[in-house]
């Protein structure tokens, strides 16, 4: 999981250097975003300094100065604490549960009001700069496809070498799972179709049913490169440099932040919001991506269905749990079934 989700977050800062989707149209930011971008990459720089600011001196002032590190810091390790204490522990398992599951809600209503914030954010933002800022965000879009297509074929090839499996059959036999995760934007809504396709395959449910919950949680390829992407892309519609040093900082910040993101349309923009206030960029470039956040959500949906797909699969190949004949097996029985119907 970590493997995976390290190359897709490389793979988005790569695209977003290389390509620089928000080059273009510089929308001026504030003095104040600007200098505190500035002052953070400076900042930053050292790694050892910045080791040791890791750990908080009061978490409520790494809450207050939405410092993801500290945040994500604490949170593993409470947590490891909280397991720990064992049955006394399940009280505070339960409220931070629900906590969570209240403020993902919450996130649910904004979402739900977004369109209409959205609207009037685009029109004035194009009133102001022109049509020629939509031109940013097409570009945002395409590098985004062609980001993730790029991810998915390495492993896909990379697993296929591995194991001597095809392993672009196995994505064909989930091609349902795959249309229901690109057009709902929830990875959650394809997990139970997905995971009787690969029972189909011949994977032990056992595996598939540990394999896959996890991953939904610790291996979300789609939605980490899109993280890496979307915050240098703040940062290059605004002109503010951000230097190679801070974004590989970036990059180890979001391969801590980026796990446990819920598998529901939007959340990503929570993690991109928290990373780019810490490294001093304007969230209020989070506004203007949410204009185009649903059609990228399809599509890094997907790439979240598919890293956990191949992940089941390469462990129950691991665990000698199946074979290349009973996964072929598995394909054309699926394959025949599509065809019947």
């Amino acid at each position: 999981f970590e493997a995976a989700t390290t190359l897709a977050l490389i793979i988005g800062l790569l695209a977003a250097n290389l390509i620089a989707p928000g080059h273009g149209v510089n929308i001026t930011a504030d003095a104040g975003s600007a200098a505190a971008a500035t002052e953070a990459a400076k900042k930053h720089v050292d790694l050892l300094k910045m080791m040791v600011e890791i750990v908080p001196t009061n978490i409520f002032d790494g809450l207050s100065r939405g410092d993801m590190l500290q945040i994500v810091l604490f949170s593993a390790i409470f947590g490891i604490a909280v397991a720990k204490v064992g049955d006394k522990g399940l009280p505070v398992l339960n409220l931070a549960s629900s906590v969570a599951e209240v403020m993902f809600k919450f996130t649910h209503f904004v979402m739900r009001l977004a369109p209409v914030g959205v609207f009037a954010l685009i029109a004035y933002t194009v009133g102001k700069y022109g049509l020629a800022m939509l031109i940013p965000l097409g570009k945002l879009i395409l590098t985004l496809y062609g980001s993730l297509l790029f991810f998915l074929l390495l492993v896909l090839a990379a697993a296929s070498a591995v194991f001597r499996v095809n392993f672009f059959q196995i994505i064909k036999a989930l091609k349902d799972p795959i249309l229901i995760g690109f057009t709902t934007a929830s990875s959650e809504a394809a997990l139970p179709l997905a995971m009787e396709r690969l029972e189909q395959l011949g994977i032990p449910k056992h595996i598939i049913t540990f394999v896959m919950p996890t991953g939904y949680s610790f291996n979300l390829d789609g939605s980490t490169l899109y993280s890496a992407l979307a915050v240098v892309f703040i940062s290059q519609i605004y002109g503010i440099d951000f230097p190679l040093s801070a974004q590989i900082l970036m990059l180890l910040t979001l391969m801590l932040s980026t796990k446990g993101i819920a598998g529901v349309p939007g959340t990503s923009l929570v993690v991109i919001a928290g990373t780019a206030e810490s490294f001093g960029l304007p969230t209020a470039g989070v506004a203007i991506i949410l204009g185009v956040d649903r059609i990228m959500d399809m599509a890094r949906t997907v790439c979240n269905l598919i890293g956990n797909c191949i992940a089941t699969t390469v462990v129950a190949f691991w665990e000698k749990a199946v074979t290349g004949r009973e996964i072929a097996a598995g394909i054309e029985k699926i394959r025949t079934a599509d065809d019947d119907l």
